[in-house]
Formats: structure tokens, C-alpha cells, sequence
């Protein structure tokens, strides 16, 4: 099954990542004492990793032309009858559901509120990524710009609030609303773009709002950000800062139910496959009668809408705003969390925003290679799995007889 093509293919592919990390990780240099030291383990550590990657996914890509092989010969039909219906059989997903709900109402009980700020930053990005798979997975536009609506939330009541003392609850619709505004804002030059200057201009625009938080000093108070933004209350109650730590995971916990909600029923619903009918030919769905314009520009508005209200959220969370937690970074990590959970997928997307968001925590105690570690495991994902986690299952509809 591996052939000699296949090793030496995979010998040059070692080198090349030995010869891509080895100032990385070969080279250690002490600057106070003037050293150098020289990690030889490390370089022999990632040709053997790199080499063995190679080979693994060359054997499942051959593994797997064989199963498709056969199962055009009709030797795997049975088995592919077995996997739908195992999917939606609820003896299988019901004590899952029930399983993952009472574990989620009882995390804050079970662990540290440390923990329990982590989680909820990365329900915070659930909630985006299901926001932006509406925008790139659903209707198939590309937007890198995506933060630019989460820093409109988080700006929205960051001002709201020190200008006007408008609450957290008055002003969490609204920053929805204004963040939906921005949607259609961003929709209108780019009606007639497709692919990659579709994203070049969402990128352009995400860049433009952080500009203007950054140098607008009267309006957004500059680099030095702005303070002292109350958290949420609780029916005028003084929360410690446990308690509002709780109370903010909860609160994610019930924003996420009721985007998952909206979301699939957006996706089941008429503009839903208007939508998926854009990703897919957007010449043939212009030519069926839909209306290109409106369907983008509903895709954005209302995928905007959401990173709008989590925008506020993360000013309530963090009491603290400022134009550096709004870079191209975190767009990027927010489609990566769509990508690698599957295009269209919202179970897909709540797993790999927990792993997106959980792994790189969680693996503090290897700091120096995190992001290594980090990287490497996209690079497997979409080696071995370009689909995603969880692919959309394609939508058949059968005509009556």
C-alpha cells in the first residue's frame, strides 16, 4: 500500500518542516548569559513526527479510494442505509442531549470559577461561529471581516453606558440592531463580488472600524480603551465576582440555545435555502428567480446580529474595551471554528469552538509549543477530514408518485 514514491515523498516533506522549525526550536539563545544551546532532540523529533504524518495520510487516502471503489460496486450500500438512520435515532442523540444539558447546568457547581470563565468565552465563540456559518457556511460568502460586528457590540455598550448609563439589558437589542445596520452597511459594495475579492473588501472593512477606534480619541477614547463598564444585574442585586461569573455562563448558556433555535430554523426555512442555493451556483440561482440582492444582505444582517450581542457580552465579561481585542486575529479563529466544524454544521461548529477555544487554554503547560500543537492539528483535520467535524448532509427532496 506505501509505495517508494510515497517515502521519499514524505522524507522531503521532514526536511522541509526540520529546515521551517529549526530556528524555532533547534536554537535556544540566552541573552543574558549570552548562550546558545543547541536542541538536537527536537529536530530529530519533528522530522520522525512529520515523516510519520506524511505516511498516515497517504495510506488514508488510499484506504479510503478503496471504500469509495467499493461502495460504487454496491458492496457498502448496507452499511451507508445504517449511518442516517443511526444518526436520527433518538435512542442514540436523546440521553446524549439530556447527558450534555444537565452536565452544562452543573459545571459552575462542579468546577472553579476559573473554569468556569473559560467556558464561557468559548460559548461566546459558539455563538459567533454559528453567527458567521449563517454568513460563510450557509450562503457561502467569505468574510474575514467578521469582528468588525463583534466590536460594534462591544463598543455599543461600552458608549451607551458612559454617555447615556443605559443598561446592559436595554442595550444588548440594540447592539444587535446596530451591529445588523453594519451588515447591511458592509452588504451593498460588495453585491457584486464573489471569492477572493469578496474577502479582500470584508477584511478592508473589518480593518476600517478598528482604525477608527483606534485614532477617533473624542469618539472611542483611543488605544487607551474604555473602563469601569458595569456587568449585567440581577434584579438590582450586588453580585460578587463569582456570582457574575456564574450568572454570565448561564446567561451564555441561554443565548446559545436560542441561536441554535433561530439558526436552524433560518436554515429550514424559505430564505434558508435561498441561501444555500447562493453557495452553490449563485448564475442558477439568480436564474431560478431569487433575489441575489436581498439574500445577501439578509446573510449578513442577521449574521451580524450575533456577534453584535456577543460584542456586548464580552464588554459586560472583560468591563473593559479597547481596539486590540479586535484584530484580524480573532476573525480568523472564528472562521476557523466554521471551517473545522463542518460548512453549515451547527453541531459541527459548537464542537470545534470548544476545541478551538479550550485546547489552547488547556495546554498552558506546553507554552512554548501550544501553538505548534495548535496549528498541527488543523493542518491533520484538513488533511484527513477537509469536510469538517460534522458535514452538512445535502438536502434530497423526493416528489410524490
Amino acid at each position: 500500500m506505501i509505495s517508494f514514491q510515497d517515502i521519499k515523498k514524505g522524507l522531503l516533506i521532514s526536511l522541509w518542516f526540520v529546515f521551517l522549525t529549526f530556528p524555532l526550536l533547534v536554537i535556544k539563545v540566552d541573552p543574558i548569559e549570552r548562550v546558545i544551546t543547541w536542541r538536537w532532540q527536537n529536530m530529530f523529533w519533528v522530522a520522525l513526527g512529520s515523516f510519520c504524518c506524511v505516511i498516515i495520510s497517504r495510506v488514508y487516502k488510499a484506504r479510503k479510494a478503496t471504500l469509495q471503489k467499493r461502495a460504487k460496486q454496491g458492496l457498502e450500500a448496507k452499511r451507508a442505509e445504517k449511518g442516517p438512520r443511526l444518526l436520527h435515532d433518538p435512542k442514540v442523540y436523546m440521553p446524549i442531549l439530556i447527558g450534555g444539558g444537565l452536565f452544562s447546568l452543573a459545571f459552575p457547581l462542579l468546577f472553579s470559577t476559573y473554569q468556569t470563565n473559560i467556558m464561557v468565552t468559548a460559548l461566546m465563540y459558539v455563538v459567533l461561529g454559528l453567527g458567521l456559518n449563517i454568513v460563510v457556511g450557509v450562503a457561502g460568502l467569505l468574510d474575514l471581516g467578521y469582528v468588525a460586528f463583534y466590536a460594534v457590540g462591544a463598543y455599543a455598550y461600552a458608549l451607551l453606558n458612559l454617555h447615556f448609563g443605559m443598561s446592559f439589558w436595554l442595550v444588548l437589542p440594540i447592539g444587535g440592531l446596530l451591529a445588523a445596520g453594519f451588515g447591511i452597511l458592509l452588504g451593498f459594495p460588495v453585491l457584486r463580488l464573489r471569492g477572493d475579492y469578496l474577502a479582500i473588501v470584508t477584511l478592508g472593512f473589518g480593518e476600517i472600524i478598528r482604525l477608527i477606534l483606534e485614532n477617533w480619541n473624542d469618539f472611542s477614547r483611543g488605544p487607551s480603551g474604555i473602563s469601569n463598564i458595569p456587568r449585567p444585574g440581577l434584579f438590582g442585586l450586588d453580585l460578587s465576582l463569582d456570582q457574575s461569573i456564574t450568572y454570565l455562563y448561564y446567561l451564555m448558556i441561554g443565548l446559545v440555545l436560542f441561536t441554535i433555535f433561530m439558526v436552524n430554523r433560518l436554515q429550514n426555512s424559505r430564505i434558508g435555502r435561498a441561501w444555500f442555493a447562493l453557495r452553490e451556483d449563485e448564475i442558477a440561482c439568480q436564474a431560478m428567480g431569487i433575489d441575489k440582492t436581498r439574500t445577501k444582505l439578509t446573510a449578513f444582517s442577521l449574521g451580524a446580529t450575533w456577534a453584535g450581542m456577543v460584542g456586548v457580552i464580552f464588554a459586560a465579561k472583560t468591563t473593559f474595551v479597547n481596539p486590540a481585542s479586535f484584530t484580524f486575529l480573532e476573525s480568523a479563529i472564528i472562521l476557523c471554528i466554521v471551517v473545522l466544524g463542518g460548512m453549515g454544521s451547527i453541531i459541527g461548529v459548537i464542537i470545534a469552538a470548544m476545541i478551538l477555544i479550550l485546547m489552547p487554554e488547556y495546554l498552558r503547560a506546553f507554552s512554548e509549543y501550544r501553538m505548534l500543537i495548535f496549528g498541527a492539528v488543523l493542518v491533520m483535520m484538513m488533511v484527513f477530514r477537509p469536510q469538517g467535524i460534522i458535514a452538512n448532509v445535502r438536502r434530497t427532496y423526493k416528489i410524490p408518485e
